[in-house]
């Protein structure tokens, strides 16, 4: 404020004794001073547009010991499942082989498909999400996925899975077989890992419910019954594996809104 009645000084004049030192700080500046007055305003067409970035993809593995052809079927219907899902990209990956490739002759096993890649247990972490398919044996995850999870400790031992959803698909030989048991006797692994077990519960509406056929799968996750070997998946059980896909890319969507 001014001495003369607290007037506030006209924006056009310079304050008194202010004169001199603009000018001495006019020529001692580091970067010429311009005079801003008779620059003009930029026009809408030259200003910088900002593109924005494409938002990166959620992913999620759908990772699976498949001996007979059986597991692989529901994954690969499961992935179509996750890709129906704006935002979220399935990828497929199988656990790699403990057994011989003679013995796998002797048991009739048919080639693994070089399309499919083999996971590392490090590779799990780079997932936003996790589908795990596997036959049974005797209500338990086959030996295979068995060895590819006691393969997480360094995972474990840092905890970097924990908070990751993830689900179960199964296979099995009979209607006695382990439908349920060979999922939920897999959720220890999860457990300890820290992770988040997303069963489909009843989900899939009344498919869950028709009585008319044989067909796989539980609240636990989609299921197939593999029979001697030589029956094939069921449109319904394909579209239950499906159902899980899709399911589980609504969840994780979710999880990573915040």
């Amino acid at each position: 404020m001014g001495k003369g009645g607290g007037c506030v000084p006209s924006k056009k004049r310079v304050p008194s004794g202010a004169a001199g030192e603009a000018q001495r700080d006019e020529k001692n500046a580091p970067i010429p001073v311009e005079d801003e007055s008779h620059v003009a305003e930029p026009n809408a067409a030259a200003q910088t547009t900002t593109t924005s970035l494409p938002v990166a993809k959620l992913r999620i593995f759908v990772v699976f010991y498949s001996m007979y052809g059986h597991v692989e079927g529901l994954a690969r219907r499961m992935k179509k499942g996750v890709d129906g899902v704006e935002g979220v990209e399935g990828f497929l990956y199988r656990v790699p082989e403990t057994l011989p490739s003679e013995v796998l002759e002797q048991m009739n096993a048919p080639p693994k498909d070089d399309g499919i890649p083999e996971i590392t247990a490090a590779e799990l972490e780079e997932a936003d999400g996790l589908l795990f398919g596997f036959p049974t044996r005797y209500g338990c995850m086959a030996a295979q996925m068995k060895a590819f999870f006691d393969s997480t400790g360094q995972l474990w031992r840092e905890q970097k899975l924990a908070g990751k959803p993830a689900g179960f698909f199964v296979s099995t030989g009979t209607q006695g077989g382990g439908q349920e048991t060979t999922a939920w006797t897999a959720i220890t692994q999860l457990a300890h890992h820290g992770m988040l077990f997303v069963p489909i519960g009843y989900t899939f509406g009344a498919g869950m419910f028709k009585m008319e056929s044989i067909r796989g799968g539980s609240p636990y996750g989609a299921g197939v019954f593999a029979g001697d070997g030589s029956r094939e998946p069921s449109d319904m059980e394909l579209a239950l594996a499906e159902h899980q896909g899709k399911y589980m890319a609504a969840v994780v969507k979710r999880l990573n809104a915040a």
